[in-house]
């Protein structure tokens, strides 16, 4: 594969790439062995076709063009790693012309890419960092966490009532036929936390033991299974017994039992020394975003809207793509937020330009300090395969079909970050806000201007 990079401007380039020829006709037979497989052909047992016979029998020009939609992906791909390229956004595939037999294969891709930054301060930069101070309600709510876990459920013989727990056997209906999940018997309910959909918790509230109950039901549109979405439902409720919670004294002997250690203060102190620590790790991992944010303020980056508006496409299409494998429908999820497609890639804009913005600094940050990457560093960041494949086995593979690019890239951006984050120097957060209303860089650039005797908003000439 050969490939060649032209700046088109916009953040746009266009790669021009050629295949050789021996590559364009292995593809070119390895589609006919795929149309060979649903041939038949007098002589030849279904699938067993000759792939010269069924180019000859289909025609050269309709075998490369299967060739071509089942190749152009992974060129598509490779090209862009030749040529050290980070696309934005989908693609423009122009191919102009099918290849005779002996002949390269050419064609180009059109494509947005991260944009170049050029950069301001990024070393030594005063960045407003959280201070860590763990609340004493952050210790008593871990602390109340404990107790439920160790909490009595005595039977009372009184009405239901909320944080109870009621034990029900229940048998419905939805449009007068059963489902899937429409039994249960003996099923702990404890009112008040919505484990069941909320007409149970209305129903079940005031019950008490031996009760006999009709509770109606309408599953909400977005309901799953999307079978019984928007359904009405009827179900016979049996209460058998209710329970109430009865949560542990808070003492020394509930610490002993709950903990390894002896009194109350020990746990106290080490659900304290835990709190703080997770807080300082939230805490630095924010400075290090502000810190980058920062230098990426002080940066001069050109970001045209639709440059933008492709990177907030790649987000949402991201987000689907996790809710799907969550077994959330994404288009019931845009229902739940009453927003359509286009109105959630738009949201996202803000976080898409945030996220260019860091890139493209970093990117830059990374070239001026002549960061490489080595690779031990790359092992490091290599997890063993589900089959116990090793990170050396994995980076091999990486490195034949390419691909270790892109993981090289990703850590060298991550050191980058590093020497941002490193050299700077923590301020509290009041006064980091305070100074953001005094200055930005824009007023900088607005100044740089005015000195240099150019017209900006509000001057005069």
């Amino acid at each position: 594969m050969k490939t060649s990079v032209t700046e088109l401007g916009d953040s746009r380039v266009r790669v021009d790439v050629g295949i050789e020829p021996g590559a364009v006709e292995q593809r070119l037979e390895r589609a006919a062995a795929g149309l060979a497989r649903d041939m038949r052909l007098p002589g030849f047992r279904k699938g067993k076709v000759p792939p010269q016979l069924v180019i000859q029998r289909v025609g050269r020009d309709a075998v490369l063009e299967q060739a071509l939609r089942d190749s152009l992906p992974e060129w598509y791909e490779r090209a862009l790693l030749d040529a050290g390229i980070s696309p934005v956004g989908d693609p423009k595939l122009d191919v102009p012309s099918l290849p005779g037999a002996g002949e390269e294969l050419s064609f180009s891709i059109e494509v947005a890419v991260r944009p170049d930054a050029k950069l301001g301060e990024y070393k030594g930069l005063e960045v407003g960092k959280a201070e860590t101070e763990v609340p004493d309600d952050a210790v008593q709510a871990e602390l109340d966490r404990l107790r439920e876990g160790f909490a009595s459920l005595n039977p009372v013989d009184r009405p239901a009532r909320e944080g109870d727990l009621v034990l029900i056997d229940y048998s419905g209906t939805a449009d007068g036929e059963k489902f899937d999940g429409s039994e249960a018997t003996d099923l702990m309910v404890e009112l008040g936390a919505e484990s069941l959909l909320s007409e149970f918790d209305r129903a079940l509230e005031g019950a008490s033991a031996g009760d006999e109950l009709t509770v109606e039901v309408r599953f909400p549109d977005d309901h799953r299974p999307e079978s019984l979405a928007g359904k009405q439902a009827s179900f016979k409720v049996t209460v058998k017994e209710v329970r109430e919670k009865e949560l542990p004294e808070l003492d020394d002997e509930f610490a002993a039992e709950a903990s390894e250690f002896e009194t109350l203060d020990e746990l106290r102190d080490e659900i304290r020394r835990r709190v703080a620590a997770a807080l300082d790790a939230r805490a630095e991992s924010e400075f290090r975003e502000a810190a980058v944010d920062a230098a990426a303020a002080s940066a001069r980056i050109d970001l045209p809207k639709e440059l933008i508006h492709a990177r907030a496409h790649e987000m949402w299409e991201r987000l689907e793509r996790s809710l799907t494998v969550r077994s959330i429908n994404p288009q019931a999820y845009l229902q739940m937020q009453g927003k359509t497609r286009e109105e959630m890639v738009t949201e996202l804009e803000e976080d898409a330009e945030r996220a260019l913005r860091r890139e493209a600094t970093l990117a830059s940050v990374a070239d001026a300090e002549g960061i490489e990457v080595r690779d031990d560093e790359m092992l490091a960041a290599l997890q063993p395969g589900d089959n116990g494949e090793t990170p050396e086995r994995l980076l091999e593979r990486l490195r034949a079909n390419g691909r270790d690019s892109l993981l090289g890239e990703e850590i060298r951006l991550r050191k980058a970050a590093d020497v941002i984050a490193d050299s700077a120097k923590p301020i509290p957060r009041d006064q980091a806000a305070a100074r953001e209303k005094l200055w930005t860089p824009e007023k900088d650039r607005e100044q740089e201007g005015q000195e240099a005797g150019l017209w900006t908003p509000g001057g005069s000439r």
